[in-house]
């Protein structure tokens, strides 16, 4: 569904479902839905957004899924869920005391779910939202409880810095060192 200028102005603020369950391997974790998502109800919807490749390239899904398939992550173990719930048209509309609060409920979720691996796409959102203003790419020294925690790279497509490819390479360092641990 390619949604109309109407449907997109009037998805600003609304919320998606999380796709969750307990005990999942990963918990992939994006700063806010934007308005594509918000608009459809499916999460990294805009046809920019490069998550879905990646997790594919990366190894995670045996093909690449469509952002109306989310539902099919939980059978590979994998969820999502957002830093920030509302939707907007950019990550940067969100202000510090909204991420933080986030941050603060992200916590309580990864408490109750309890996912092996809890991984944060985008560090700028990370390090607000935690108050960890030195964090880098990658595994994280501290993690949330039993909770293993991950930055990797947003995959939007705004995010200029991250090609494809490397961020492929981000996700499957992520994908190769669960392998590693069993």
């Amino acid at each position: 569904m390619r949604p109309t200028p109407e449907q997109l102005a009037a998805a600003q603020d609304t919320t998606i479902p999380d796709v969750i369950a307990p005990d999942l391997r990963v918990l992939f974790c994006g700063i806010n839905p934007g308005l594509w998502s918000g608009a459809t109800g499916h999460h990294f919807a805009r046809p920019g957004n490069r998550f879905w490749p990646a997790l594919h390239r990366s190894g995670f899904t045996p093909r690449q899924l469509r952002p109306d398939e989310q539902g099919e992550l939980l059978g590979l173990g994998l969820g999502i869920t957002n830093v920030v719930a509302r939707a907007s048209a950019k990550a940067a509309e969100l202000t510090r005391e909204e991420l933080e609060a986030g941050g603060v409920a992200l916590a309580e979720r990864v408490e109750r779910l309890r996912p092996r691996v809890l991984a944060v796409l985008g560090i700028g959102a990370y390090r607000t939202a935690f108050g960890r203003p030195r964090t880098v790419i990658g595994r994280q020294p501290e993690g949330l409880g039993g909770t293993e925690v991950w930055v990797l790279p947003n995959p939007s497509g705004l995010n200029a810095h991250y090609t494809l490819d490397g961020l492929a390479t981000e996700f499957r360092t992520l994908r190769e060192a669960l392998t590693e641990e069993g």
